[in-house]
């Protein structure tokens, strides 16, 4: 199916609105064959592809479906290294020079599209990781690089150091955004959102620059998937994972759902679409990742993009109306 794409300049080739996450479908993290599961998203129109060193074998999966179905030329990649190890982060020239090789093997490939910090590691100074990844898109392994789990303050010092040196800087970030307000770090360390009345600087600073935000978790890690109503914290705690309950599960999130349903009945359509189209309507510069394993849930964040809410509805979603 043919779907509108953007340019993220320097990259080959125009990506969907959606990249599709490899971290949850156990067909993809737990190594089965994903084959059919892959044939159907990028037969939807989605040809971006969110991975990283750290999601299980997900990567071999999404390496060996692009050999065997000889699709790199249609498809862009991303992937993330540094991650929490041994209960802190390490991320410097030696871990990303060396996840990166062992995600090029396991991709399959000679160069990733987007190569992203999965998280910051405050010990390790801006411009070691600027001169790091410019090494490594000089030698052509990476087209272009960014963060995930950045501050906003922390990706413009390193972009000031770029400019500085006349090398190239980060051109995405991959911060949490969506309607669910994050009130824990659902991983414990180094999780870094921009959802939430606290946020709208950030979110201010991403409009301005118009730096792509490729956002996790739009939709809560399932908190809007439409399995359980607002209110309904029984249902709730079966269908959310552990992760999801720590970051997600509170009366503020749970306000916001009986919102969203309130609006899905009004427009004719789901509360994830309702969910969907939020993330789009932020003004930002904005691409979302969703993992799911049906094609029609893919289509349907799909089309949701296409059609972003207003700002009247985004303010009465929030609660802040006056």
């Amino acid at each position: 199916m043919d779907n509108p794409k953007r340019i993220i300049p320097g990259l080959p080739l125009p990506v969907s609105d959606i990249f599709f996450g490899t971290a949850m479908p156990p067909v993809m993290t737990d190594g089965p064959e994903a084959e059919k599961l892959l044939d159907s998203v990028l037969a939807c129109g989605v040809n971006a592809f969110d991975c990283a060193r750290s999601y299980g074998l997900a990567e071999k999966a999404l390496g060996r479906w692009i050999r065997e179905r000889e699709v790199r030329d249609q498809v862009a990649i991303l992937s993330k290294c540094g991650d929490i190890l041994n209960g802190r982060v390490e991320v410097n020239h030696r871990v990303i020079l060396e996840q990166l090789a062992r995600s090029l093997d396991a991709l399959e490939t000679d160069c990733v599209d987007l190569y992203l910090l999965h998280r910051d590691d405050p010990g390790t100074p801006v411009e070691e990781f600027i001169e790091t990844l410019n090494e490594a898109q000089k030698k052509g392994m990476i087209r272009l690089f960014g963060a995930s789990n950045w501050t906003h303050e922390r990706i413009a010092a390193a972009n000031r150091y770029a400019k500085k040196k006349g090398v190239m800087g980060f051109s995405v970030s991959s911060p949490n955004f969506g309607l669910t307000r994050q009130m824990k770090d659902l991983w414990g360390g180094g999780c870094v959102t921009i959802s939430g009345p606290e946020n709208e600087g950030a979110r201010a600073w991403y409009r301005e620059n118009r730096m792509p935000v490729i956002a996790y978790s739009s939709l809560g890690r399932g908190f809007f998937s439409g399995r359980f109503r607002a209110w309904d914290y029984e249902n709730a705690r079966a269908c959310l994972d552990s992760f999801a309950q720590r970051g997600y599960l509170y009366d503020e999130n749970m306000a916001r759902l009986a919102r969203a349903e309130e609006l899905a009945r009004k427009f004719g359509v789901t509360v994830p679409e309702i969910a969907m189209r939020y993330v789009f309507g932020s003004g930002m510069n904005v691409f979302a990742v969703v993992s799911t394993t049906s094609p029609q849930r893919l289509q349907m964040n799909l089309s949701a993009a296409a059609q972003p809410l207003s700002a009247g509805d985004i303010t009465y979603l929030e609660g802040t109306e006056p």
